[in-house]
């Protein structure tokens, strides 16, 4: 057995398993209470022991050294008494519990001495007098240190020892007895102290791992199981934690969310297994930056949070923030294959972005959105022109709640030309705004705003029905393609209303092509799946449209039951370069492998157009064949291209 071990037990009692350190706290919170309770039992009773001994024995056993010992024990009782034990360590517990037993052997010595020696003097009332201070001094060390058995125990044994034999010695019949009376009492007193204590040591070790428990459990509900790091609601507690203790003094602190770039894909390609894995290796990699000043946390799929406290300056906290980016951007070995899932983060500052959580989060949110908008892999700080962008898309989402959208919406038609037959055979439907309080809206913004407030479908579906009662005044060889969102995709109710409107039209469903974007896949692919089959089966085209722009395009195409890809504007300003030329091929190659028609957009210029001639592209679209125009203009339009057709043909 140690001698740590040994010390433990002789502190506690006789116990063959000792409890954990922390019982040492318990005992001085108890002797804390019991204490002073002694030292003012002994400063009572020595003062009347040496007043009635006074007169009878020298003036330094009867004010000189009661005063001393006195002043001692009032010093002591002024300490226990200021003591904090909850606030006490468990090593400096254990140190006031052995001075303190060291304390009690010096004054059960000194005072028995004294009693004794005062009973030396004076006739047998004085001599009695004694007697009973002994006595009741044992008792109330008894009393008083039953939370500290070995000091109870060293304190009757010492006061004991000294008293019987100093009372069986003196030959005294009625002292004989008082001694022989008081040490039966002091056994059984002692008997039901240890009794006591053992009680009290089992409370306490119950309570202790009840707490332990208590504190493992809090500890398992704020950790997330497959990263080991801390979870959303720690995340929030210490942001709350946090928000509360700068807000007196307006200390800055920022707090920073990151998203792995690629994770759906590798998720997908290589199933839950490997995901779980790159989130496991991903949460070492964040927990490398955790520290005193850094909360890591997980909140929630490829989603963690940071916060920072004490940050610097914001170019700092960027700074810090792009560091985390290149360590989760650097590829992650999972056996034989290798993987980089990339990261983006956003960030906010306390107390510029905003006072309150759900403020700070949502800006962080904000400014995560833009760095994934623009080149991903670095963080973006909330900023002025962050807000002011805030501001004008809730101008938008109030100015839309209130539209009269039957009034105000409007579809515009951009043609797309057959380059073999140099005639328009199909228009896009685009949604177009004018609101009468913010004027002219972009599609992106008041698409977006209906989107975030739950509008998209009741939206979709009156431009749906506006474009097709269009469409009913075209030429029968024109067709009507029209976008759906990510959101109308995933919603069975939107597909059924724009099934039942197709049939309500009395419009021919092959005249039909409906746009759907890559992210409108990703958003549930089996949904979107299951949303095609059901559309195709009414005669209804599918094309995907701006193919090339995404991450996903690719490994999904091939399962999807399409008719067209349209390819995005963007490859048409590098048409006229190799890589821009190599890219379009591909593209179109891929059409014409799996059996679809491409259609290119962004055709602006002559030389544009020539080349997608020169590559096949049958269909292309653009401000060189049409801008967006209404319904009158297009007619317009078609007639005049008609008019201008048949002359050629006659000349």
């Amino acid at each position: 057995m140690s001698l740590p071990h040994v010390a433990r037990q002789f502190l506690y009692g006789t116990r063959a398993d000792p409890a954990n350190d922390r019982i040492a706290v318990h005992q001085l919170v108890e002797l804390q209470k019991q204490v002073p309770s002694l030292y003012a039992l002994l400063s009572v009773n020595a003062g009347a022991l040496a007043c009635t001994h006074y007169g009878l024995a020298p003036d330094w056993l009867t004010v000189w050294l009661p005063a001393s010992l006195l002043a001692l024990c009032l010093m002591r009782a002024v300490q226990w008494w200021r003591m904090r034990p909850g606030d006490t360590s468990e090593a400096d517990a254990l140190r006031r519990l052995r001075m303190t037993i060291g304390l009690t052997a010096v004054l059960a010595v000194a005072f028995v001495t004294w009693a004794l020696a005062l009973g030396s003097y004076g006739g047998p009332f004085e001599q009695g007098h004694a007697a009973i201070f002994v006595a009741i001094t044992v008792v109330g060390c008894i009393f008083c240190l039953t939370h500290l058995p070995v000091a109870a125990f060293l304190a009757t044994a010492l006061v004991m020892g000294v008293f019987l034999t100093r009372c069986l010695s003196s030959g005294n019949t009625v002292f004989v007895a008082i001694a022989l009376n008081t040490a039966f009492v002091t056994i059984v007193m002692v008997r039901i102290l240890l009794g006591n204590f053992r009680t009290f040591i089992k409370l306490m070790e119950a309570q202790d791992r009840a707490e332990r428990l208590a504190e493992e459990n809090a500890r398992l509900a704020h950790t997330d199981s497959l990263t080991g790091l801390p979870n959303r609601r720690y995340f929030f507690q210490r942001l709350d934690a946090l928000i509360e203790s700068s807000s007196g003094t307006g200390a800055p602190f920022v707090l920073a969310i990151f998203d792995l770039d690629r994770f759906k894909p590798i998720n997908d390609t290589y199933g839950h297994t490997v995901g779980d894995r790159v989130l496991a290796e991903t949460g070492r990699r964040l927990a490398r930056f955790a520290g005193t000043e850094v909360t890591v946390t997980r909140l929630g799929g490829d989603e963690f949070g940071v916060l920072i406290r004490a940050p610097g300056s914001p170019e700092e906290a960027v700074a810090f923030a792009d560091r985390i980016c290149a360590t989760l951007q650097e590829p992650i070995r999972l056996g034989d294959i290798q993987v980089v899932a990339g990261c983006s983060g956003g960030l906010a500052l306390y107390p510029d972005a905003g006072r309150a959580a759900d403020a700070l989060f949502d800006r962080a949110d904000y400014a995560l959105y833009h760095s994934k908008e623009g080149p991903r892999g670095a963080a973006t700080l909330f900023s002025q022109s962050h807000e002011d962008a805030i501001r004008a898309e809730r101008a938008v989402e109030t100015a839309l709640r209130s539209a009269d959208l039957a009034a105000e919406m409007q579809v515009h038609y951009q043609p797309i030309l057959d380059t073999v037959t140099d005639e328009v055979v199909m228009v896009e439907g685009l949604a177009r705004w004018i609101s009468p309080t913010l004027g002219r809206v972009p599609p992106d913004r008041f698409i977006a705003a209906a989107e975030r407030g739950g509008m998209i479908h009741a939206l979709t579906i009156l431009l749906f029905r506006k474009a097709l009662a269009d469409a009913r005044r075209f030429p029968a060889r024109i067709g009507l393609s029209f976008n759906l969102s990510s959101h109308d995709l995933a919603s069975s109710e939107t597909v059924i209303a724009v099934m039942a409107a197709v049939r309500e039209s009395g419009l021919d469903p092959k005249r039909i092509t409906l746009e759907l974007t890559e992210t409108a896949l990703m958003r549930d692919f089996e949904r979107a799946q299951e949303s095609i089959t059901a559309l195709r089966l009414l005669g209804i085209k599918i094309a995907l449209d701006d193919f090339g722009t995404g991450y996903s395009s690719l490994g999904y195409v091939h399962r999807l039951p399409l008719d067209k890809i349209k390819i995005d504007r963007s490859f048409m300003a590098d048409i006229e370069t190799d890589l821009g030329r190599s890219v379009v091929s591909t593209i179109l190659d891929l059409c014409h492998n799996l059996g679809f028609e491409g259609v290119a957009e962004g055709v602006e210029t002559p030389e544009q157009l020539a080349a997608m001639r020169r590559h096949g592209c049958r269909y292309v679209q653009g401000y060189l064949i049409g801008a967006p125009m209404p319904l009158p203009a297009l007619l317009e339009s078609l007639d005049a291209r008609e008019r201008a057709v048949v002359g050629r043909r006659s000349a």
